[in-house]
């Protein structure tokens, strides 16, 4: 399959947010240039080694690049913004850690193909040996929450492993600027109505000691569930009651064309 026409066909790109990951961020994009090469990078504030990582290799993507850090919610907007203004309609998004195999595109991009009008998640195996306990934990307790707001079950409402349709996504939405972001975009496309699919995808957790990760697994935890009361509030008031009505709708304009 030649996947760098399958991209330019449905116009689609891969963003990449990245945020001091200069250990990681050249080879993740060498392997992302394989099947494609529109590619932004969003540089969110990161050490000088990062961007000048990326701008050392042989073909250097669309860099986004801001001071100082804002977070990856933030970063995601502003790679969402600079894809549509440069036309794409599709976007995939993958983490600059090395967690995310970028080997896994064509899974997220036959999904696509399959599901045209769908947000692609990629789900991990939550089962796996080397998956951090605290990171079942988070993703069991996400999934919850996001089933009860959407009515949708979820594999894998944490991975940053997706494929956004750019069209649908609300630039205005009021997406926090950190790791919660991507449940909101998850809950908020469910509420505009977008189709949610899951595929399979792989994930790769380094040991202990080699693991660069920005979560904060407090604070983060705190504000995820803060925003899951926001939102738990926000589909008993509003979703859910539209949902029911529309459902009403629907089967009184059965009736009605029984009727006639």
């Amino acid at each position: 399959m030649d996947w760098q026409s399958v991209f330019e066909e449905n116009r689609a790109c891969v963003i990449v947010p990245t945020y001091n990951n200069e250990r990681t961020i050249a080879e993740v994009l060498r392997r992302i240039q394989a099947f494609t090469r529109h590619i932004i990078v969003v540089n969110d504030g990161s050490t000088p080694e990062t961007l000048s990582a990326i701008r050392n290799l042989e073909e250097v993507p669309e860099i986004v690049d801001y001071t100082p850090n804002r977070g990856k919610g933030y970063a995601l907007m502003r790679g969402f913004r600079r894809a549509l203004e440069l036309g794409y309609r599709y976007a995939v998004t993958i983490d600059s850690d090395g967690q995310h195999y970028p080997e896994d595109i064509p899974a997220i991009m036959s999904c696509h193909k399959a599901h045209p009008d769908a947000l692609i998640v990629g789900a991990r195996n939550l089962t796996a040996d080397n998956m951090p306990a605290k990171n079942t934990f988070a993703n069991k307790f996400s999934n919850f929450w996001f089933r009860l707001q959407t009515g949708i079950p979820l594999e894998d409402t944490q991975s940053g492993y997706r494929l956004y349709p750019l069209q649908r996504i609300n630039l205005r939405w009021p997406i926090t600027p950190r790791y919660e972001a991507e449940l909101e975009l998850l809950v908020f496309s469910a509420w505009r109505g977008v189709p949610v699919v899951s595929v399979p995808v792989r994930v790769y957790y380094p040991p202990e000691g080699e693991r660069v990760s920005h979560f904060r697994p407090f604070w983060d935890f705190f504000r995820i569930s803060v925003l899951n009361t926001v939102l738990t509030f926000g589909a008993l008031s509003y979703y859910l009651p539209v949902r029911f009505l529309r459902w009403i709708k629907g089967k009184v304009g059965e009736a009605n064309g029984k009727d006639v």
